[in-house]
This record gives structure tokens, C-alpha cells and sequence, in this order.
């Protein structure tokens, strides 16, 4: 079962914005999401903002997972990730598992 959990030192009682996502991975591409997500997560992980990040896989259908990402602020995953660089290397990397695309929501 795929889980990973990240944090960066000092970050645990800030105030946080909780990116969700449910991720839908293409029928039998599971592992090979789950390979291409290891090197991924150290790209979001170094982003300014960045604080944690879950990923596990649902236990009642194949194939898909839920993302849970913390920041600092909206802005932070809205403008200084999304609008980034290193956006362009995770999207290349990961969007091509997606099926659909996912809805991403924030909440407090």
C-alpha cells in the first residue's frame, strides 16, 4: 500500500491551508504512479510554502489515492507552486496518470 508522509522541520503548529485532491489513476498504471510519485514529491516538497504531504491509496477501489498537501498559504500552492517551474517538471511527470483530471480544493 502506497503512503508516503512528508514534513518540513519546524512547520507543526502553523496555521494551514489543506490542498485535497482525489487522484483517479489509469486502469493498471498504479505502480508505475506510485515509482513516478517518489521522484515528484521532492519537487513540491522544496517549494516555498510547502509544509506536508499524505498520499494513500483507497482500500475499496484499484487505482485511485487521495493527495493531501499542507501550505502556508493559498498563494503558496495557487501562485508560487502553480505558476512555477518546477509545476511544469510535476505536471510531466504525473498528469498523464490522471483519468479524469482531478478537482483540487482547499480548506482550512
Amino acid at each position: 500500500m502506497m503512503q508516503t508522509n512528508n514534513q518540513k522541520q519546524g512547520t507543526k503548529n502553523q496555521k494551514r491551508i489543506l490542498e485535497v485532491a482525489i487522484l483517479n489513476i489509469k486502469n493498471g498504471r498504479s505502480n508505475d504512479f506510485e515509482e513516478t510519485f517518489q521522484i515528484a514529491q521532492k519537487i513540491i516538497s522544496s517549494m516555498k510554502g510547502y509544509i506536508s504531504h499524505d498520499l494513500k491509496k483507497c482500500v475499496e477501489q484499484d487505482d485511485k489515492y487521495i493527495l493531501l498537501v499542507h501550505w502556508k498559504t493559498i498563494e503558496d500552492h495557487e501562485i508560487g507552486f502553480r505558476q512555477s517551474s518546477e509545476y511544469k517538471e510535476w505536471k510531466g511527470l504525473l498528469h498523464h496518470f490522471y483519468e479524469p483530471f482531478p478537482v483540487v480544493e482547499h480548506y482550512i
